[in-house]
């Protein structure tokens, strides 16, 4: 029995969500004529308020979209350092849209608004690069789970409306800060232009981002998506998944937080760890002390059928997920504890 602890993303569609996927009605959504698609879009866009939504193939996609319709080329956008719409998409800000980006140096992957308000260029300065976005990452990725606090982002999006600025939320894991905060998804709808919404994480789909904003902002999304070659035909049966995810699977996430948590109280306890950042959700990054090999612990943790992943820097992560059940994890648990480096 293979234990993959690498990312939230490895999951697999349960029986139930695969036959709930084969009864799906479909249609050419190129034409907009599937139901089960403009039934999830609609779904998810009065779950967070806003009007409209869109289905993407991937969160990447769904990112890329909204900062090509925030931005024209030669502007700038300001993120955290780790964000993952600058480290993990391939290079799309320069490639797809020609915009360079502004690196805060946040907390765990957030950023404040008076970072925020500090980084932006005089827009009568025709020198630097016009600001014209702000995007945040909640969870953050490479922060460990991270959850903003929904005060910090009502003070950046006074920030952004002080100065003319779009604000994009890159939600891959919004369902794990919502659960994790007990916060309601309406609570993000106000204070964000657009939101990328992940269905394939946390949620366990097979495939699927949402992207959501106003009627006006989606319309011109469906262009840029065709553009990207986003454009998909009975695509019902993966948005099908997305909503047999949304009806059973959110407070699943419960469950994945706490496995997270007992594995960082565990490693907590051993002599070969270094540092261990707070766990918020399903992430959990760590170290081992100095002087020993990370790479050792990754192959003693494969001979025993346990798969983690490196962040690089000495950064080891252990990600939490659906499929990662009660027996495993016990299983987890006991084996770190025989470990030695």
């Amino acid at each position: 029995m293979e234990i993959n602890l690498i990312s939230d993303t490895i999951t697999k569609p349960s029986v139930e969500m695969l036959q709930y996927m084969f009864n799906a009605q479909v249609g050419d959504d190129v034409y907009k004529q599937d139901p089960t698609v403009i039934a999830l879009e609609a779904r998810l866009a009065g779950m967070f308020g806003m009007e409209a939504g869109l289905f993407f193939p991937s969160g990447t996609m769904a990112n890329q979209t909204a900062i090509k319709l925030h931005t024209q080329p030669g502007e700038q956008l300001i993120a955290d350092k780790y964000a993952h719409v600058y480290h993990y998409e391939g290079g799309g800000v320069s490639f797809n849209s020609g915009v360079s980006c502004c690196l805060l140096d946040g907390d765990r992957g957030m950023i404040t608004a008076e970072q925020v308000a500090g980084a932006i260029n005089d827009p009568e300065f025709y020198h630097s690069p016009l600001t014209s976005l702000v995007c945040v990452e909640n969870t953050t990725n490479k922060g460990g789970g991270a959850c903003y606090e929904l005060e910090e982002l009502k003070k950046i999006k006074a920030v952004c409306d002080a100065n003319n600025l779009k604000f994009h939320l890159d939600g891959a894991r919004i369902w794990n800060a919502v659960v994790a905060k007990k916060q309601h998804p309406r609570e993000f709808g106000v204070l964000f232009d657009t939101i990328s919404v992940c269905l394939s994480k946390g949620l366990g789909a097979p495939i699927g981002s949402v992207l959501l904003g106003d009627k006006a902002t989606i319309h011109r999304a469906l262009r840029i998506r065709k553009i990207l070659g986003g454009g998909m035909r009975q695509v019902g049966y993966l948005a099908a998944a997305g909503n047999f995810a949304l009806d059973n699977n959110i407070a699943k996430l419960i469950d994945d937080h706490r496995r997270a948590k007992e594995i960082a109280s565990v490693l907590s306890k051993l002599l070969w760890i270094g540092k261990i950042e707070p766990v918020e959700t399903n992430i959990l990054i760590f170290s081992v002390r100095e002087g020993l090999s990370e790479n050792l612990l990754i192959e003693k943790l494969k001979e025993k059928n346990i798969l983690i992943s490196s962040l690089g820097h000495g950064k080891l992560r252990i990600v939490t997920h659906l499929d990662y059940k009660e027996v495993m994890h016990t299983y987890v648990l006991e084996t770190l504890q025989k470990i030695t480096l």
